[in-house]
């Protein structure tokens, strides 16, 4: 029996790239509506123009970093179970 692939729209690394580049292009929007809204901020620092956009990116990455590090700490041997 002779079966006809089906490609989905993700399979096309154009379409792959068109999507990364709108991200881009999202996230660049996003950090420059920065400019045009009044914050009412606690401290003197959240002012600052892309405090929260770095503020998460170096959150994120913090947080993966520890985590990698803590899966030393609690990851079990393969055998935890025992034969099932």
């Amino acid at each position: 029996m002779n079966r006809k692939k089906h490609r989905y729209w993700l399979d096309s690394p154009d379409n792959v790239r068109k999507l990364v580049y709108g991200l881009y292009a999202l996230c660049a929007a996003l950090m420059l509506l920065d400019f045009f809204y009044h914050k009412h901020t606690n401290f003197p620092f959240e002012n600052w123009f892309g405090f929260f956009a770095w503020f998460g990116f170096i959150a994120c990455v913090a947080l993966v970093l520890l985590a990698k590090q803590m899966r030393k700490l609690v990851k079990r041997d393969e055998d935890y179970y025992g034969d099932v």
